[in-house]
């Protein structure tokens, strides 16, 4: 009797161990780089904040007070658009990257079967 079918599962069962490790792995990474891109927009966010009450408590006239805020209020806008962009770049490679280990096994899973298919016949 051939061990072939044993070692075929087997080595099916490891590659899928191991996509499933790896996948793991640059899942966490990924998440760990957006826990930083998150922190690094809060503590920009709060310097900006600061700095805003700071230009706002300086101003001398209503005008000034009412065109300064305009200005920051724009600028915020602008700032959270650029950073909603960043977070989802950053988001997509991070999924990209935890589901390319798994599609890589599914493919050469595929592979495997397509090539038994045509053995048969």
């Amino acid at each position: 009797m051939s061990t072939a079918p044993v070692e075929q599962i087997t080595a099916t069962v490891r590659g899928n161990q191991e996509a499933a490790s790896a996948s793991s792995h640059n899942a966490m990474a990924g998440f760990q780089e957006l826990a930083k891109a998150y922190q690094a927009i809060a503590s920009r966010n709060v310097e900006k904040l600061s700095a805003s009450i700071h230009q706002l408590s300086a101003v001398k006239s209503p005008t000034e007070f009412i065109t300064l805020q305009q200005k920051l209020i724009k600028e915020g806008i602008e700032s959270a658009v650029s950073d909603s962009n960043d977070i989802a770049k950053l988001t997509t490679a991070v999924f990209s990257a935890a589901f390319e280990p798994m599609q890589k096994q599914a493919a050469a899973l595929q592979s495997v079967g397509q090539n038994a298919a045509k053995a048969k016949n």
